[in-house]
């Protein structure tokens, strides 16, 4: 998977491209980190129009970067998703945990 930010008007926007399943989860974890440690980020973005499959294992790691957000007084927003993402995420329930533009 490939992941790549950028901060601006304390938005942070990850783009994530590829597929999103474990084997991003190391990657994930750190960039997300940074994120959400760096002083100027009120919003983290992720932006899923390039991930082609997600998997339990995202959803399980979207789900435990909300958890660190809030205890960071972050917000996490999903946005550009594609149809078949947005599809996961609708039967997963998870326009109720997260703002999905």
């Amino acid at each position: 998977m490939q992941i790549s930010f950028v901060i601006a008007d304390k938005v942070a926007r990850l783009s994530l491209g590829g597929r999103f399943d474990f084997s991003a989860h190391r990657d994930f974890r750190e960039r997300t980190e940074q994120l959400l440690q760096h002083a100027g980020v009120e919003t983290v973005d992720i932006d899923l129009g390039a991930v082609t499959y997600l998997d339990s294992s995202a959803l399980g790691m979207l789900l435990m970067l909300r958890d660190k957000a809030k205890a960071a007084e972050r917000e996490i927003r999903l946005s550009n998703c594609s149809v078949p993402v947005r599809q996961v995420l609708d039967v997963a329930n998870f326009q109720k945990l997260f703002q999905i533009d």
